[in-house]
């Protein structure tokens, strides 16, 4: 599977940014797709995912409330709706795959780098 992130750029705290991962995969709709982002000096950490129907997702605590993903299996695109953003979302976001019956990410885009100013 090849992801293509994209929809990254600077932003004002308080503002919104929708990020946008393109898969190739035919069979997309068969795996829980993820983001995650990177800071500098960080480590990678987890942002939130989403199950192949939709119809489960989960956010890390820093992000709930003001992050939403989804997906739509017809553009083989899962999306990250990003309100109310502050200096500390800034990072390189990542989206993933993974099969189901797997607990790790078996593929990863490129990322997108998001920069909240204040």
């Amino acid at each position: 599977v090849q992801l293509q992130a994209s929809g990254g750029g600077l932003v004002q705290v308080g503002g919104s940014l929708r990020l946008s991962c393109a898969a190739s995969e035919r069979t997309f709709s068969s795996y829980v797709m993820g983001w995650f982002r990177q800071a500098p000096g960080k480590e990678r950490e987890f942002v939130a995912a989403i199950s192949w129907s939709g119809s489960i997702t989960n956010y890390a605590d820093s992000v709930k409330g003001r992050f939403t993903i989804s997906r739509d299996n017809a553009k083989n695109t899962v999306y990250l709706q990003m309100n109310s953003l502050k200096p500390e979302d800034t990072a390189v976001y990542y989206c993933a795959a993974r099969i189901a019956t797997n607990r790790d990410y078996n593929y990863w885009g490129q990322g997108t780098q998001v920069t909240v100013s204040s």
